[in-house]
């Protein structure tokens, strides 16, 4: 089987923009991901689980795991010499690197964090941008661009196995004429590798399997209520057909499993803090994710807009998410277009 290293290599030797420093960041955040997984295994026997008794930026209270995964990737990443800067979910301001460095790169160290205790599937997201100016430190400012320009983005996800996946974006892809769409590796315990095991991974236009957490419908605004009105009366409603809840309570689960076999992935905003257009972060959560899902064919929105299409204002944004079937989430277009 192919290892990471063995696949990324005629990337890398390749004298393009961005490709060999984009290939080269994706096998750091790979190294460091290794790292993550094996404390996720010791668990409590590493005295790693609870909280620290401390909230992050997002007001969130922070789990041991998050301080430590979020410092192993900063350091890391910080270390290598391409990147320019980094910005993680659980620090108020990005992290200037190396001035010449022609990435930036964001994370969210360790999403469903609220998994770990109860030995739940967990993750870490990233997204990788360029450096646009060069010489100079990289600042919060520098990292607002629209999902469109990331060079590549991925998740690794800690459960039964580790897995990485990612794609490069389309124009980077090109630059090397090798383009493989989103591709997925599980780390094999006893090599110590990430090895090939999926590539061009596509997802149905149509599906029966959903994902919300169900418990916030009354906060739910009219359009998105009736969405699941309808899903809920199956083969007898308007849609003719059976659905099935799928709850991983971790976005990286849930966008795995629509990758794996289909599915709509759904985080409306609500009512409950009218202030936040969303609850996932579009910096961290939200933009790697929906080039991943319109890599393999399907389709990421707020409900309304094309995720990838935001300008975003602040490296802290939130948005609503609406992802996955194609058919699936433009149907959840037309509800809101009404």
């Amino acid at each position: 089987m192919t290892t990471l290293t063995e696949y990324l290599q005629p990337f890398q030797s390749k004298n393009t923009q961005h490709i060999q420093p984009t290939t080269e960041v994706i096998e750091t955040i790979a190294n460091v991901g290794k790292d993550i997984a094996q404390l996720l295994r010791k668990g409590a026997l590493a005295d790693i689980l609870g909280e620290v008794g401390q909230e992050n930026v997002q007001g969130e209270q922070q789990k041991k795991l998050d301080v430590i995964a979020n410092d192993l990737l900063l350091d890391a990443l910080a270390a290598n010499a391409h990147c320019a800067g980094v910005a993680s979910e659980e620090l108020d301001h990005a992290t200037a690197a190396h001035p010449e460095g022609s990435l930036l790169v964001l994370f969210d160290p360790l999403d469903g964090s609220s998994n770990i205790d109860i030995n739940m599937p967990t993750g870490t997201i990233f997204s990788i941008l360029p450096h646009n100016k060069p010489g100079q430190a990289a600042q919060d400012s520098d990292f607002l661009q629209k999902g469109t320009e990331q060079l590549a983005s991925g998740y690794l996800l800690y459960a039964s196995s580790v897995i990485l996946t990612f794609t490069l974006a389309p124009q980077l892809a090109q630059q090397v004429g090798i383009d493989d769409g989103v591709v997925m590796f599980s780390l094999d315990p006893d090599s110590g590798e990430f090895l090939l095991i999926n590539k061009n991974i596509g997802i149905d236009e149509d599906t029966q399997e959903y994902a919300i957490n169900a418990s916030n419908y009354r906060h739910w605004l009219p359009p998105m209520q009736q969405y699941v009105d309808e899903l809920l009366a199956g083969k007898t409603g308007p849609r003719g057909k059976n659905f099935n809840t799928r709850w991983v309570a971790a976005m990286v689960g849930d966008v795995h499993r629509i990758l794996c076999r289909g599915g709509i992935f759904i985080y409306p905003k609500d009512t409950k803090d009218p202030s936040k257009a969303g609850k996932l972060r579009l910096m961290y959560e939200a933009n790697p994710m929906s080039l991943l899902i319109e890599r393999a064919g399907g389709a990421s929105t707020d409900a309304i807009n094309r995720i990838m299409d935001y300008e975003p204002t602040d490296i802290h944004q939130r948005v609503a998410v609406v992802l996955g079937a194609k058919n699936e989430v433009e149907h959840v277009q037309t509800l809101h277009a009404q």
